[in-house]
Order: structure tokens, then sequence, then C-alpha cells
């Protein structure tokens, strides 16, 4: 199988059930930020430090495949595709609350920065809320499964805490907001 097909070359691509949009639709732009996301996730899992993150940022990784399906084939299509489920939104949540317990409470706002891993995984979370944007202005548009937004404002949660948690573990301090 070849890597190119040239069908792409004025501009236009498949959806998922064949339909042809522009490359720049706003369905693309959703979905391709989230394969934006991932493949950042996978430069942050080469900085941050502990095993715990690792296996976290992981699972996120083939989730957002998942993600990605499910935002490239629209809801009408008589394709059967993995969905973002609720349980997806569930382990988010677990994990959320299980890093949350492990670092100091927030008392203030903090810069985003610190360890090479915390950084990483700010910038990261800037790019799950692009994301989230995209997927909202799709949303506006047309017919989507809505907990692939709700997905996406919980990750930008977790990936805030798994920062925190990388400085915190790497005995990196936390820059406070000066006003």
């Amino acid at each position: 199988m070849k890597i190119y097909t040239k069908t792409g070359d004025k501009g236009m691509t498949s959806l998922f059930g064949g339909k042809r949009v522009f490359k720049n639709d706003v369905r693309l732009e959703s979905y391709g930020t989230i394969d934006e996301l991932n493949s950042l996730i996978g430069v942050a899992l080469n900085k941050v430090e502990t095993d715990e993150s690792k296996k976290i940022l992981r699972k996120v990784q083939n989730d957002l495949f998942v993600l990605g399906s499910d935002l490239s084939t629209p809801e009408e299509t008589k394709y059967k595709v993995p969905r973002v489920a609720k349980e997806m939104v569930d382990y988010l949540e677990e994990q959320i609350d299980l890093i949350d317990g492990k670092i100091p409470q927030l008392k203030t706002f903090i810069l985003p920065g610190g360890s090479e891993g915390a950084s990483i995984l700010q910038f990261v979370r800037t790019v799950c809320r692009r994301a989230e944007r995209r997927t909202v202005e799709l949303q506006q548009l047309e017919q989507i499964n809505e907990t692939a937004i709700v997905y996406l404002n919980r990750l930008s949660d977790l990936l805030f805490v798994l920062s925190r948690f990388e400085n915190i573990s790497t005995g990196t301090p936390e820059i406070e907001w000066q006003k």
C-alpha cells in the first residue's frame, strides 16, 4: 500500500463514510487538532519523569484515537466506529482525583513552567483547550457526540494536575502568579 494517494492534491479529503470535504473544514480542524494533541503527548512522554504520568498518558493517547475516529465520522453515517463513551470520561476523573490527592492544594494561580515535563504538559493542555474550542465550533454546525467535548474538558484538567504532579515529584518549585 502506498502512503500517498494523490486524492487530496486539490485540497479535499474524504471523511469516514466517503463524503468529500475541503481540508480546512471545521470537522477536519477538530480532529486534526486531536491528532496534534496526541503527537504532543508523545513528546511529553519523552520528558515526564514519573511512571504514573507515563501510564496515564499512554492510555490517553489510545483514547484520543477513539476521539479522532468519532469526530471524523459524521453521526449519520452507516458505518460503526468507536465513539467516546462516559467510561472514558470517568477514567479521566478518577485519575484527576488520584493525582490531585498527591499534590498540595492550590492556593493561588501558578505560572506554566517548572520541570521540562511539567512545562510540556502545560503546553499540551493549551493544545487540548484549542481542540475543545474547535470541537465546540463543530458542534454548533453539525450533530456530534457531546461526550467528546466533556472528554476534552476533563482532559485539560488532567493535564494541569499532571503538570503539577511532575513538578512536585521532581522537587521543582511552582512559580506563583504575581499580581
